[in-house]
Order: C-alpha cells, then structure tokens, then sequence
C-alpha cells in the first residue's frame, strides 16, 4: 500500500485533508518528499539517520504529514491527516524514523513514529466508500506491528554527500 493524499478532507475528526493508503502504482498523488523537522535545516544529499525526525511533504498539496489527538474515522486509531501551507506546518508534522542501523537505507523498511504522541504510521484493513471509494485508512497505533512498516518504492535519490562519503570510508589513524 502506498502512502497517499490529495485534497479530499475528512468528514469528521479534524476536517484537514485525508491520508489515506492505495495500491496503484502509478498514482501521481503517493509521493513525498523528506525535510528536516520544524525549524531544523536537512540539506539535500544528506543521508537521513535512524532515530532522526523529519517531515514529509505531500508534492501534490504542499501539506505536511501530520497526526493529533483525535480519532481515524474508521478504526477509531489516532488520525493522521495532512496539514499546513507549502511545508509550513507545526510541530505535529514531525516524524522520527525507526530503524536499524545508522541510516535510513534505501531499500530498507523503516517505521515513522510521531514524535509528540509516539503512534507508529499504520495502514491495516479497513477501506472508505464514498468519495475515496476502496482507499484505506492511514493512522497512527500506539502499538508497532507488521502494519507499520513503509519502504521506499520510486522516487528522486540524491547522491550521498561528500562529507558523507568521507565519515563512511575514511578513518582516522
């Protein structure tokens, strides 16, 4: 299931624009892209650590992942929406990145915990009728399970910096 969102709000809840989990693969509205948390400066090319918070940027809407105290509509888990104004968000976007390691690897699986309620990123069974027909919901579990799980499928790699390079393969004598 791919991580996905576009402008369709919840009915309930909060009321910001939906997340929801879809199983096309050529469906322009599941990409995102990494930052650096609030107020935190993540240059481009630089690898993202395990342990690290980050944000991730719907490239459709420009809203940030986003989750908060209230209920998901359909399994009454924690609601993980999208939220804010070209990547201008708050807090609540933040996301650390679970995963063994130093790195967040590319091909890895890696989990993404919200940083101030502590739910995993989850997407189990249940499925939306009526307007997002067949998609299913995305939400936050107190819990990590075999649900929580995301893995990179597609997308713009940046090279490793240089800097990066150098920590990997050169030792200090």
């Amino acid at each position: 299931v791919r991580l996905h969102s576009h402008d369709v709000r919840y009915g309930s809840g909060s009321g910001q624009q939906s997340v929801t989990g879809v199983s096309a693969a050529d469906d322009g509205n599941s990409y995102w892209r990494v930052r650096g948390r609030t107020a935190a400066v993540c240059q481009r090319g630089t690898p993202v650590r395990c342990g690290q918070a980050i944000r991730l940027t719907h490239l459709g809407t420009g809203r940030n992942l986003h989750s908060h105290r209230f209920a998901s509509p359909l399994s009454g888990n924690q609601e993980v929406s999208a939220f804010g104004e070209a990547g201008e968000g708050d807090y609540l976007d933040d996301w650390t990145v679970v995963c063994s390691g130093t790195y967040w690897v590319r091909d890895d699986e890696v989990r993404f915990q919200h940083t101030s309620t502590d739910v995993f990123l989850s997407v189990t069974g249940e499925q939306y009728g009526r307007p997002i027909h067949g998609q299913k919901e995305v939400h936050g579990m107190a819990t990590s399970s075999q649900n929580n799980y995301w893995k990179v499928m597609e997308g713009i790699f940046m090279q490793p910096s240089e800097a990066f390079k150098a920590e990997q393969y050169h030792a200090e004598l």
